[in-house]
């Protein structure tokens, strides 16, 4: 087969290409692989077939050169789930060889596929988490329907407290979320993502239609903010902050309602959540009141030296975890800065 390397970030026409494929998703598109290679210099390296000027196949990476880590490929770095777009089974498994082909070739340590595709139960998942997807072909009414009991009560009470919703565009709102973004990955026990990862985002993918800010305000001030992503006819939730001292105001379910409802009057189909992890239990619970489809996604992982596909072993974070919070804001943002280029 007739595989070819592009760099999306250099093709004048990327997405529209995409646009035109049977199943466009966000995170194939120009603009999240210019963020991803501006921010960390990763180099694009997606395989594509083109057939009469259309895609006929795409299995993205991105070649992730790292001291700490390794040179490796990662389809696609600091991305929840990355589809491949194959027409069939034998495509799709021609592609693993040439792309195990090349990786031999480059000395790639290892690859990583993000999203189940056409492996089966012959190949061993290296990690495994829970998407959810919100169906938004249905009426507001319908929506609000399939939402928990409790989910309702606190939207309800956030608008009750007169938690004031806006979409915005600006760079300024970017900043006011890295703000808030600052303070929950403290808390969260994880350093923050360099500021230049959003400030990209907001170049690459926000003035470009793609992105939105959602931010949520109680008596003038930022109390939380959600960062959403959108392309064709689907949107999915990426990043979200927030303060805790608020969290009494439900300002994140009022957040995620009104996005709701702008995807459903603009003609979006589904709104993805994200993955989750298995042993976050209270993560799952927000996201299962939403009323979406859970479903299991699974990461594959190749190794070169190896020579097969290997289970990741979890090790336990919560000592780190409790360092970063309890370490200086300012002492966290450089050790993101130096440590994200190194992860994906």
């Amino acid at each position: 087969m007739d595989f070819r390397i592009l760099d999306p970030s250099e093709h004048p026409a990327w997405d529209e290409l995409l646009l035109l494929s049977n199943n466009p998703v966000f995170f194939h598109t120009a603009g999240w692989a210019r963020a991803l290679k501006v921010t960390y210099r990763f180099s694009p390296t997606y395989f594509v077939i083109m057939k009469e000027g259309r895609l006929g196949f795409l299995m993205p990476f991105m070649e992730v050169s790292s001291a700490l880590t390794g040179l490796r490929g990662v389809s696609l770095p600091f991305t929840d789930q990355c589809s491949v777009y194959s027409p069939n089974r034998s495509t799709f498994d021609n592609a693993v060889q040439e792309v195990i082909r090349f990786a031999k070739e480059r000395r790639w340590r290892s690859i990583e596929w993000r999203d189940p595709g056409y492996f089966d139960e012959r190949f061993p998942s290296s990690e495994a988490y829970y998407a959810h997807d919100i169906d938004l072909i249905q009426s507001e009414h319908g929506l609000y329907a399939a939402l928990s009991d409790s989910n309702r009560r606190n939207i309800k009470k956030a608008t009750k407290e007169k938690v004031i919703i806006r979409f915005e565009k600006s760079m300024d709102s970017v900043r006011d979320f890295y703000k808030l973004n600052l303070i929950t990955r403290r808390r969260h026990g994880l350093p923050p993502q360099p500021f230049a990862f959003f400030k990209n985002i907001f170049e690459q993918i926000i003035l470009k239609d793609q992105g939105i800010v959602v931010t949520a305000s109680h008596q003038g001030k930022m109390i939380a903010a959600s960062v959403y992503f959108h392309f064709g006819k689907k949107a999915l939730y990426k990043y979200g902050a927030s303060e805790m001292k608020y969290q009494n105001l439900r300002p994140n379910n009022l957040i995620m309602w009104e996005a709701l409802r702008w995807y459903n009057k603009r003609g979006f189909e589904t709104l993805n959540l994200g993955r989750t992890e298995l042993n976050n239990p209270g993560l799952l619970q927000f996201k299962r009141t939403w009323g979406g489809k859970e479903s299991l996604l699974k990461y594959y992982r190749y190794e070169i030296g190896k020579m097969g596909y290997t289970h990741k072993t979890l090790k336990s974070a919560g000592f780190l975890s409790a360092i970063c919070a309890r370490t200086p804001t300012i002492v966290l943002r450089i050790v993101g800065r130096i440590l994200y280029r190194h992860m994906g």
